[in-house]
């Protein structure tokens, strides 16, 4: 028998990733102390509510461009240490007009940092322009106008985050049609916290491409059979569903039920700050814990490329890169 394969050699994309939560620890304690701010708290929270105020405490040592600029160089430094060949970040330029003047200077700056930092380390790079689902309608709006102003420049997608109950993705109607009719790829939040209606919702009245986290479709077989007709892929952060009690236990995770269906799924870290693993290890997370075999690891990396924007010539060299994994060892 052949060693097991390391899937952090797997070439894979990660789709489902707060920039800001990407922060190495050390970097985060570095700026805390060149910011003359107490680091946030960033473990030691119960449930969702407490898990959004502790990120919002993550922005405070991102204030100065100098730091953005370093987040994302790291970021895209510590993708491609996981075999990423294609991240996909989710941005919140929002945040960052203080700093830099006007919502489109500040997702300048993004897209600028990250094809400087994409080319350093050999990662393609996308950017997904972030909705706030508690915000209202004319900000979601100005959002999806500047995403849409800088499709094919960085900008691939428009995404929707935040708490989902009391916040549904119908609301946010005419901000998705603009993304789409620019040629983004509409990725919303959908079926964490809330069931499958908040899936259908996604799909039906935001036109998803693709559905970051998605997994409670489980709970309903016709919305299952939709999303494996349609190719839909979900998103999945296993250790972010058990630490946000998503899930109560990873060897419960409807992973594999959700593979086995057709369900086209990627394998992504969330927010790795708060909950730990990279995406490396969170492939390693859904062998150990969920049981997933090296074939549907790998079947997971291609689904994590193939459904997005990244590049023709990316997804060729990576779907030839993933048969050579395969071929390492053993199928399983």
């Amino acid at each position: 028998m052949t060693a097991r394969r390391d899937p952090r050699t797997l070439p894979k994309g990660h789709l489902h990733l707060h920039l800001e939560a990407a922060i190495r620890p050390d970097t985060l304690a570095d700026l805390a102390e060149k910011m003359d701010v107490r680091i946030p708290p960033v473990t030691g929270f119960a449930g969702f509510a407490a898990f959004a105020g502790m990120y919002d405490g993550l922005l405070a040592v991102l204030a100065e461009p100098a730091h953005l600029r370093r987040l994302i160089d790291e970021a895209v430094a510590d993708a491609a240490a996981d075999g990423v060949v294609y991240v996909e970040f989710g941005v919140s330029p929002q945040f960052y007009v203080a700093a830099f003047g006007s919502l489109e200077a500040a997702l300048d700056a993004h897209i600028d940092a990250a094809a400087e930092s994409g080319d350093r380390h050999g990662v393609e790079v996308g950017l997904m322009v972030t909705v706030d689902r508690t915000d209202d309608l004319d900000a979601a709006i100005a959002l999806a106008t500047v995403a849409a102003s800088r499709a094919g420049r960085g900008v691939v997608s428009l995404g929707l985050a935040n708490e989902e109950r009391g916040y549904p993705a119908r609301d946010f109607v005419e901000a998705f049609r603009i993304a789409r009719e620019a040629g983004l790829q509409s990725t919303p939040h959908a079926g964490e916290l809330v069931g499958p209606e908040s899936v259908w919702e996604a799909i039906d009245d935001l036109g998803a491409a693709r559905v970051l986290h998605g997994v409670r479709a489980v709970e309903d077989p016709a919305l299952v059979a939709v999303l494996a007709e349609r190719g839909i892929c979900l998103d999945v952060c296993p250790t972010s569903n058990l630490l946000l009690d998503v899930v109560d236990d990873l060897a419960d995770h409807p992973l594999p039920a959700l593979l086995a269906a057709g369900v086209r799924c990627s394998i992504n870290a969330d927010d790795p700050i708060l909950f730990g693993p990279g995406v490396g290890e969170e492939y390693i997370v859904a062998r150990d814990s969920i049981g997933l075999t090296d074939r549907q690891l790998a079947d997971c990396a291609w689904s994590s490329l193939e459904t997005t924007l990244a590049s023709d010539a990316l997804k060729t060299r990576a779907k030839a890169g993933i048969a050579a994994w395969l071929a390492e060892g053993e199928s399983e």
